[in-house]
């Protein structure tokens, strides 16, 4: 499970996170590339956009299920 005392700094603010539990897999930004990206030092994808539309909350929470090491956190 993630852990929103341990999400990189670059996550946008809201509802979902990635936290340094990461491993780059890019699992979720081939999921929901509009609100998931690979970081500029690429070592870790983040939440670069929070979801606007029921769409793309389905996806980011299928990110998160789908995450092998549960490192996308949802608040909310």
């Amino acid at each position: 499970m993630a852990d929103k005392s341990n999400k990189f700094a670059d996550n946008v603010v809201g509802k979902f996170y990635v936290d340094k539990e990461c491993i780059l897999c890019s699992l979720c930004v081939d999921i929901a590339p509009d609100q998931f990206k690979e970081s500029d030092e690429g070592d870790h994808d983040f939440v670069y956009a929070q979801p606007t539309t029921q769409e793309d909350i389905e996806k980011c929470l299928d990110a998160l299920k789908q995450c092998p090491v549960d490192a996308i956190g949802e608040d909310g």
